[in-house]
Order: C-alpha cells, then structure tokens, then sequence
C-alpha cells in the first residue's frame, strides 16, 4: 500500500483561559489539527456559515460557568450534530456526573494534563480512514488541470486538502456522481456559488458564450468540469476490470436545502478540497469550489493503486525519470 496522506483538520476551539488555549494549540499542532477561535457571541453564526470543521473543542468553564458551557453545547449539538464536541474538564475526565439527557453531547471529556483519551477519540472520529498519497495528491493534480482546460485567462489557487466532518452545502450549486471500484464505492461532490459562476460565463471565461447566462448555463458547466475530472479520476485510478459488477448495497442520500444540509448515510469523516478561481482582470469575484470525496459505502485503500499505464506515459513525456 501507498504511504498514507498527512491530513488536517479544522476544529472550532471555544476556551477561553489562557495556559489551557496555550496548551491546546500545542495539542493541535502535533496532531494535524488547525485551531480556530472566535468570540461567543458569534459562535452560532460561524457554526451556521462554516462548511469545512471537523470538530469542536469547548471548555467546562466557557462563557463563565459550567452551566453557560452546557447551554453552548446544547445549541452546538442542535445545529451541527454531525461534529463530535470535546469537553475540557478541570477536575475529571468523565461524563458520569453530568445530567444524563446532556452527556450524550459529547464525544468525550478530557484533562488539560492528560490528554491521551482526546489523542485517541481525535483518531477514531477524524482520521479514521486512511488515504493514499499518490491518490490525494492525484486528485488535486487532475481537478486543477480540468479546472484550467475549462475556464480561461483565470488563475487557480488550491489550499491543501484537509478532513471534514459537516454536512453543510457550501453554495447553491452542488453535483453528484458516483465512483466504484473493487477499493472504494462512494461520491464526489463539487460545490460553488451561483453569483460567480454566472459572472464568469457572462465575461466568457467559459466555452458557454452568452450575454445573459441562465441557471442552465451554470448547470452546464459544472456539471461539464464534473465530467472532467471523474473521467480522469476513473482512468488514473479505477482499472476497468475491477469495477465491481452484480447487485451492489445503497445508502439514501438526504437532502434539507431550507438548512443547507446533506448526509450520505455514514458518519465518517470526508476528504476535501478546496480552490479558488481568480480573474485577473477584477471583473468578477473570486469563484470558490469545494471539492468532497465520501467513501461511504466502500472503502479499501490496501487494494488501491495507480494505473500503470499513467506512470508510464509520464516517463515517456519526460515529466518522471529515475533517481
């Protein structure tokens, strides 16, 4: 198997005492995590607007006392379900002596000094699955030439790609499809703005020319850059022969556009991407894609592996040669 991918992940830290944050953020930096803070009047609001969390940390004592904490974790859980909440106690690193209805709030309690029970549910709930790095990066490779085979006179930053656990929609536009193979079956998932988008095919950075574009002109394209790059996904990744054949389990995928929601039937953490689309001109605003991978109904990376054919072509071309 391919070594595996270093991932992060983002997690909302709601402490506020200072030798803890200090310790917490060392906590971060040595397991993959980006820390991220903001003040407690605001904490609803960045839950409700942030697509890309992978869990929350909150303190006993937050927002003054054990009592207020709760109240938070209450309004947390209510609105983001989907993220596990770990709560930093003082004097116990248990949940037995909270009020029944609430420990099931949280993913796990955990002291400031022993912080080895957080270490090990952080891996279960985040980094779970393993990901090749010859695919990781593959997919960054393939989706940012696809982005510039389709859009013109534009420049693409990509961030590095990190582990989420939301199930927020970023956007207005989302597409599906589906990938199988005999090591994974799930979906990739590409999500944008319909503002930009529309202004981007207007100023003809696309092959769509029109004046005036429409809501199908926008589907158009997205669901163009979509067929893009599952095809190169497919011919990079997915051996022919291999693709699993005969009666195959499903899982409903649920959809809440009134809360931006979508779930795919697992709980586990999913791959993301993220890249920002720039005119150079200033014509129009940036164009942001997310990209998610969701292996929820197979996954197994020991049987990965990149077609040969591909590795060959690049030795030929003169992009790869031998040490």
């Amino acid at each position: 198997m391919n070594d595996e991918a270093k991932l992060s992940s983002k997690v909302l830290v709601l402490d506020e005492a200072k030798e803890p944050s200090k310790r917490i953020k060392a906590f971060c930096d040595d397991n993959n995590l980006i820390g991220v803070k903001t003040s407690t009047i605001n904490v609803m609001s960045v839950l409700k607007s942030n697509v890309d969390l992978g869990a929350i940390f909150l303190s006993e004592g937050y927002g003054g006392k054990p009592e207020t904490s709760l109240a938070f974790a209450r309004q947390i859980h209510q609105a983001r379900p989907e993220l596990p909440i770990f709560l930093r106690r003082e004097d116990s690193d248990s949940l037995s002596d909270l009020p029944e209805q609430d420990r099931g709030l949280f993913r796990c309690a955990y002291k400031i000094d022993q912080m080895d029970k957080l270490q090990e549910s952080i891996k279960e709930c985040l980094f779970n699955l393993s990901y090749p790095s010859v695919l990781v990066r593959g997919i960054g490779e393939i989706t940012k030439a696809a982005l510039e085979g389709l859009f013109r006179d534009v420049t693409i930053d990509s961030e590095a790609p990190y582990i989420v656990r939301d199930r927020i929609i970023y956007g207005e536009l989302f597409s599906l499809i589906p990938l199988e193979s005999d090591w994974c079956r799930g979906y990739m998932m590409l999500q944008t703005d319909e503002k930009p988008m529309i202004e981007f095919v207007e100023i003809g950075k696309t092959p769509i020319s029109v004046e005036k574009a429409t809501f199908r002109d926008i589907n158009n394209v997205l669901g163009e850059v979509t067929n893009m790059i599952w095809g190169a996904f497919k011919n990079r990744f997915i051996a022919y022969e291999a693709t699993p054949v005969g009666r195959l389990a499903q899982v409903p995928i649920i959809v809440n556009h009134m809360n931006r929601y979508i779930s795919f039937g697992s709980e586990d953490a999913q791959l993301c991407f993220k890249y920002t689309l720039r005119d150079p001109t200033g014509q129009c605003a940036p164009l942001v894609v997310y990209q998610r991978f969701v292996f929820n109904l197979s996954w197994a990376p020991d049987k990965f592996k990149e077609n040969e054919a591909i590795a060959d072509d690049l030795f030929e071309s003169g992009e790869l040669e031998l040490f």
